[in-house]
């Protein structure tokens, strides 16, 4: 049909309540209902609901709309049927969970042409008895919401989208409108290829959303950090996300005893509970809901404050999907991320044992997530270079980096020296492997392609990896640089930066953040690097840098006279509570992060004089008032372990006997170590590992560890020493000495 302006506006007005359109929606709208296929790219908030609701209300015939969720169907019918009295028939959503009662009234009204639009999941649509019935329909058009699904490289990928198009052809041919809120330059062209509309006009919005906030933590006791900041922000609606159902669990319910009304949202939870839990969070009968990635597609609840990412996200295309839910009424919205190297190392042992291209994307994908999180340049550049759009202030003044700038400094000859390297080589390489050239790290990679033996290998050898890693990621927002997606992210220099390697200009370039948890200095002197640590975890505030350095010193003299390394004695993050809680007592002193019953007792004491002493003379009002109640542990798993440990059972049946694999066991095993516990696995070891192996294991954690971190510790002793040999080691090592 042809587009009638002044019956549009009539419709938006008297249907949907609006007096204009926001962006694109008009242009948009217009085009559809003149038969044009269309791809909507558009954030989050801005209105991509209206673009296919509209028209399909306006247009001849139903408008089949395929949305990857129920809860999400069900939410935009129910907005739907409450638009005007008595139109119950105008909207159906067709999926598994309808009764064969409510099947027929769907049918019926689909039939009789009363039905304009009809929400299906793509596993629905593939059912013959719906193709069936839809071929006697008369369909308007096809929209497909949260068409990033179709790609691999989207955030979302599910496979049953890319039979879209061959459904389509089977039902009958009507125009196609695919929406989506993220999407990279590769996923938009993956989208427009699957669905078979290679020419279908692109209406592209901005992805900038000016009020919302995004701060990335150092994540040291994020649990009591989220409190504080709920604490201080009463009565306002936030959205946690979490990877494991597991901590979705837990966390609400650590919460809900600290006077937080929060509720869990995860695919393990029952279809009834799950949209029990939406409803009350969409109702304000709680503030907070803790949620997996399942929660939050399409939900349309403007008034969510905050967004807080417990763990970092898979890619960025899903944590701005994630924190587009903040702040959708234009108003303040607060998106934070707590971020640690080890989360990104459980990420990619995720990744283990998928196919190999799979693994790539992943990898890829990832890697964007770790550059956003250390980098120390405003994120909201960051995000909109990601997503092919470029940010020309200097800063938005709206993020934790261009409210705390890092120093800058002229980095035209380190750029001329990334441009040079890259046009040397025959071949084009991603990003980790021309930094790893430029610091002169040898690795087996290098060695193949015998890069260790070009004249630019070790010619950035003054800086690491990371600093060369950081300038190739600022050289690609300044557009100097490339990233062939298609290729997995293979680095390419552009006009632009050939122009650059002729005659170099000045370039700010910003060092990136160290983060506790992704490679920072273990050193006790690093007075710096302890100070950041605890500012950033306690939201800015820091601890008391006088008494800090005066634990350092404590602990230095102690370390000296027991002969031990420091961090055996208390870790930094230990050091850097102690500032901040001032505990008088063992049992405060425990409150600490890193400190058990044993360490407590073992070398408390003249750390709590020396608080004390401290208190006194400084007349310090301690923060005493502040305490998180924590969850008793329900789980039976714990003192099964101990008393099998005890009756010197092998750990494979232990792990058997309670449905664990071994990692699950060790990671149980650790944390009770870590609570003060003390277990002799001396049995299990002198039996399944080799005499010098332990030795060596327990010599590197005794004399050269700079901290008990796993990872350092297979870095430093090579690929002969396996990771649960290391880790049973240590175990025997915190037990025996450092507990």
């Amino acid at each position: 049909m042809k587009p009638d302006s002044a019956q549009i506006h009539k419709t938006l007005k008297e249907f949907f309540g609006y007096d204009s359109f926001k962006s694109d929606q008009e242009e948009i709208i217009r085009h559809l209902m003149g038969g044009g296929d269309a791809f909507v790219l558009m954030p989050t908030g801005g209105g991509k609901s209206l673009c296919y609701q509209l028209p399909a209300i306006m247009m001849d015939g139903t408008a089949i709309v395929i949305s990857p969720l129920i809860a999400l169907m069900k939410n935009q019918v129910d907005l739907l049927r409450g638009f005007e009295a008595g139109s119950e028939s105008i909207a159906h959503f067709l999926n598994s969970s309808l009764s064969r009662q409510q099947m027929d009234v769907v049918r019926d009204d689909l039939l009789a042409g009363r039905t304009k639009l009809l929400y299906v999941a793509p596993e629905s649509l593939t059912k013959e008895e719906n193709v069936a019935l839809l071929r006697e329909v008369k369909i308007s058009f096809y929209a497909v919401d949260e068409a990033h699904c179709i790609s691999e490289w989207g955030h979302d990928f599910r496979p049953e989208y890319r039979r879209i198009r061959t459904l389509v052809d089977q039902i009958g041919r009507a125009p196609i409108i695919a929406l989506t809120a993220t999407a990279t330059p590769k996923v938009q062209s993956d989208i427009l290829k699957n669905l078979g509309i290679p020419d279908a006009t692109v209406f592209k919005s901005s992805f900038n959303r000016p009020n919302l906030y995004y701060e990335v933590r150092d994540k040291v006791e994020p649990e009591k950090d989220i409190i504080k900041y709920i604490r201080q922000h009463p009565g306002k609606s936030g959205i946690i996300y979490c990877l494991s159902r597991k901590k979705v669990e837990e966390l609400a319910q650590l919460l809900n005893i600290n006077g937080v009304k929060a509720l869990p949202y995860h695919a393990g939870l029952d279809a009834k509970t799950r949209a029990e839990n939406q409803d009350r969070f969409l109702m304000e009968d709680v503030d907070v809901i803790v949620a997996t990635i399942a929660f939050g597609m399409g939900i349309d609840k403007p008034d969510v404050r905050f967004v807080i990412h417990y763990d970092i996200p898979k890619s960025i295309e899903s944590y701005y999907q994630e924190t587009g839910r903040a702040g959708r009424d234009g108003q303040e919205g607060n998106c934070i991320a707590y971020y640690s190297y080890k989360d990104v190392q459980k990420l990619e042992k995720f990744m283990q044992g998928k196919p190999v291209s799979e693994q790539e994307i992943s990898r890829q994908l990832l890697s964007e997530v770790v550059a956003y999180a250390e980098s120390g340049q405003c994120r909201r550049k960051l995000l909109l270079n990601y997503f092919g759009e470029e940010y020309k202030q200097d800063g938005c003044g709206c993020c934790d980096n261009c409210l705390h700038p890092k120093p800058t400094f002229d980095g035209r000859a380190e750029m001329k020296l990334v441009i040079d390297l890259i046009e040397s080589l025959p071949e084009r390489f991603k990003i980790d492997h021309l930094a790893n050239i430029l610091a002169g790290v040898s690795n087996s990679i290098i060695k193949s392609y015998r890069h260790d033996e070009l004249k630019f290998f070790g010619a950035g050898a003054e800086h690491s990896e990371k600093f060369w890693c950081a300038v190739i990621h600022q050289g690609l927002i300044a557009r100097l640089l490339g990233k062939e997606i298609e290729t997995y992210g293979l680095i390419f220099v552009t006009d632009s930066g050939r122009e650059f390697a002729r005659a170099p200009w000045k370039i700010e370039l910003v060092e990136d953040r160290v983060f506790s948890g992704s490679g920072g200095s273990d050193d006790e002197d690093d007075e710096d690097s302890a100070a950041a640590s605890a500012a950033m975890r306690s939201g800015g505030g820091g601890g008391d840098p006088v008494l800090l350095s005066m634990l350092k010193d404590l602990r230095k003299d102690l370390s000296r006279r027991l002969k031990l390394q420091p961090w055996i004695i208390f870790g930094d993050p230990s050091l850097e509570d102690m500032s901040i809680l001032y505990p008088e007592t063992f049992e405060e002193l425990k409150n600490c992060q890193g400190v058990g019953e044993g360490k407590a007792r073992k070398f408390g004491g003249e750390f709590i004089s020396l608080i004390k002493r401290y208190v006194e003379e400084n007349d310090i009002v301690r923060p005493d008032d502040f305490v998180v109640k924590t969850t008793p542990s329900k789980s039976a798993d714990k003192p099964f372990i101990i008393q099998s440990i005890d009756r010197r059972m092998s750990l494979e049946d232990i792990a058997e006997a309670r449905n664990m694999d071994m990692e699950e066991l060790m990671s149980e095993i650790e944390a009770i170590v870590a609570s003060g516990m003390k277990l002799d696995l001396d049995y299990y070891i002198e039996e399944n590992l080799d005499a010098d192996i332990v030795e060596d294991i327990y010599r590197y954690f005794k004399e050269d560890a700079t901290s008990d971190d796993v990872q350092a510790a297979m870095d430093a002793l090579g690929p002969d020493y396996y990771e649960n040999e290391i880790r049973l080691v240590r175990i025997k090592f915190l037990c025996e000495i450092a507990s």
